[in-house]
């Protein structure tokens, strides 16, 4: 295989009949959920129904939806802080998601992780990580895992493990490939560029801005993909996939994409000129899939836009499950601290004296 493929050229626009229709109209239906889920989301941040950081996948569904459409569902996930879009189309619950960004018990992580913690483990979506890069080594151990399971093959479960553009220059990146190159580890690493470390150009931050080639000095084949074609997505990583469960070898793939608003939803984005603003929006996939759609005959016009309204129901009922939900309990507080129970652990509240706080004690309520 050549270590080295660019293919951010225009995907071919392959013919109807050479997909699936239903499959396609099924992509179109989680773009479309993502971007009605995330305006939403902004939305409720501004009316502070959301606190602490919110991070929004606007402009990068193509990318979502096609790396979602690869994984197997015994493959493991792990993701960086923009997460909400990767947990739908994993097929996560609208409304748990939403319930999760209120910070409500009903949530994915049951209130506790908020917008960049997302987490099912029956999804095999193991976070949400705030921290920049700090998915990358325990996805690494994911595939270290699997590895010593089982032999590699094409029932191999692997991990996908994703990334930005700023994580490629920090020391975990370069921990982890070198690691999952000696030990030959069945992980996927995908850089998602959107361009920007926050408000930094890649050009003016990497040494190396092409960053489908970070992973030649530990001789980690890449590939860079148009993150605005759906299918190219999809094949791209289907075919890193397959490589990495029959070899047991890790693979980089880069998804070139761009997000329409700034880094989180209160960033203004003052980095980008209207020009550019405007390029962007021209480059917006979700009206470009809709349009190829119809001009494909897989959808028509009214098919289209019922899919947008069902969507979009979908997103109301999220955020009406979400503000009928309860806040997490108190008495819950100190729940899923550790996996065992562990001696001498304090479970005082913020304020109490050590003689209330159970400190030095087993839990209160337990035998």
């Amino acid at each position: 295989m050549d270590p080295i493929q660019d293919r951010t050229e225009p995907h071919p626009q392959a013919p109807a009949a050479s997909e699936d229709p239903a499959a396609l109209r099924g992509y179109y239906r989680q773009m479309a959920l993502i971007r009605h889920f995330e305006l939403r989301a902004a939305e409720m941040y501004t009316r502070a129904k959301i606190g602490g950081y919110c991070h929004l996948n606007l402009g990068e569904e193509a990318t979502v939806v096609g790396l979602m459409a690869a994984l197997r569902p015994t493959d493991y996930l792990f993701t960086t802080y923009r997460d909400h879009g990767y947990a739908l189309a994993r097929g996560a619950d609208p409304g748990r998601v939403m319930a999760e960004l209120f910070g409500r018990a009903t949530g994915l992580s049951g209130g506790r992780g908020g917008s960049m913690h997302l987490f099912d483990a029956g999804l095999r979506m193991l976070g949400g990580y705030g921290i920049v890069g700090g998915q990358m080594p325990p996805a690494t151990g994911a595939a270290l895992a699997i590895a010593h399971r089982g032999e590699p093959g094409p029932d191999s479960e692997a991990v996908m493990c994703l990334l930005g553009d700023g994580t490629t220059n920090i020391g975990a990146f370069h921990e982890s490939l070198n690691l999952a190159a000696v030990w030959h580890l069945p992980i996927v690493y995908v850089i998602v560029n959107n361009h920007l470390g926050m408000g930094t150009p890649v050009e003016a931050a990497s040494g190396e801005p092409a960053l489908f080639r970070r992973g030649c000095a530990y001789r980690i084949p890449g590939a860079r993909v148009d993150g605005n074609d759906v299918i190219a997505v999809r094949d791209a990583a289907q075919t890193a996939l397959e490589q990495a469960r029959t070899e047991h070898r890790p693979r980089l793939l880069e998804a070139v994409s761009h997000r329409l608003r700034g880094h989180s939803v209160v960033d203004p984005a003052r980095y980008r000129s209207a020009q550019e603003t405007e390029r962007l929006r021209e480059q917006d996939p979700l009206p470009a899939f809709r349009t190829r759609l119809i001009e494909d005959h897989i959808l028509d016009q009214e098919a289209a836009d019922r899919i947008d309204e069902e969507c979009e129901q979908a997103v109301t009922a999220a955020v009406d499950f979400a503000d009928a939900s309860p806040p997490p309990d108190v008495a819950t507080l100190f729940d899923h601290v550790y996996a065992t129970e562990v001696a001498n652990t304090h479970f005082g509240l913020p304020g109490d004296s050590p003689a209330d706080s159970g400190l030095f004690a087993d839990r209160p309520g337990k035998e």
